[in-house]
């Protein structure tokens, strides 16, 4: 009987693992208006290749008029890869600890007008999103939501005529963001003790275009915090001063 138990132990103690065995999935498209909706839950859930490593295949979408609409529950979850996308929007969500969202977007091609609304409620969760930097990315309108603690994000916004607006509830948050070129535009609200928040905003030139009400590249911040023992660093320079 003694032996019998501890087999039935056993068994149910190799189950119990089973259940955390990773979701993946690895996305190859090249192709226009593109709606992809995907839901992953559970822990470990992989969307793209993990830390752009070259041995796997790796997430590569491009195309115009993609609508994304993702979400992930659980912890340690994983989204990697490059995108290529014009007149496109993400719809995205993050539930659960330990997560991490890591791409970018028109580093080798075009990623006009971009819409994002990004929420997140969770803890410890890493973001590093880089938008534009070498082609062309006008016209971004980026919405984030955010529940949580230790959490750290790090936005490299290099597009033309661009909104942040971003609202932070949460202790120990670190967030780091750059606006760069064009006409920039950032709306802060955080709600939290320890913050460590750091601002870049480097104006550029206007974008041409019918509905561009841009005169001159202005940079603006509108914050509003409630935070003891934070640190907030704000630099705003125009082009000529482009360290």
């Amino acid at each position: 009987m003694k032996k019998l138990i501890s087999l039935i132990l056993l068994l149910s103690t190799s189950i119990v693992f089973a259940a955390t065995d990773d979701n993946e999935i690895r996305i190859d498209q090249t192709g226009d208006t593109l709606t992809l909706y995907i839901d992953q839950v559970g822990f470990g859930n992989k969307l793209g290749n993990v830390n752009f490593n070259s041995s796997q295949d790796k997430m590569v979408i491009t195309g115009t008029t993609l609508t994304f609409d993702i979400d992930q529950i659980g912890n340690q979850n994983q989204i990697f890869g490059p995108l290529i996308a014009d007149t496109s929007s993400f719809d995205l969500s993050f539930t659960g600890d330990s997560n991490i969202w890591d791409q970018n977007i028109g580093a080798s091609g075009s990623a006009d007008d971009s819409d994002y609304d990004v929420a997140v409620a969770g803890d410890s969760n890493t973001f590093d999103i880089d938008q534009g930097k070498v082609s062309s990315a006008e016209r971004l309108d980026f919405d984030l939501d955010v529940i949580g603690n230790s959490n750290v994000f790090d936005l490299d916004f290099e597009s033309d005529d661009d909104t942040f607006d971003w609202d932070v509830t949460g202790n120990s948050n670190n967030i780091n963001v750059l606006q760069k070129d064009g006409e920039q535009t950032q709306t802060v609200d955080y709600t939290g003790d320890s913050g460590d928040i750091d601002i870049n905003q480097i104006s550029g030139t206007c974008v041409s275009g019918a509905g561009n009400s841009c005169a001159t590249p202005n940079a603006t911040i509108i914050m509003d915090i409630d935070s003891d023992n934070a640190t907030i660093q704000i630099n705003q320079k125009d082009a000529s001063n482009d360290s």
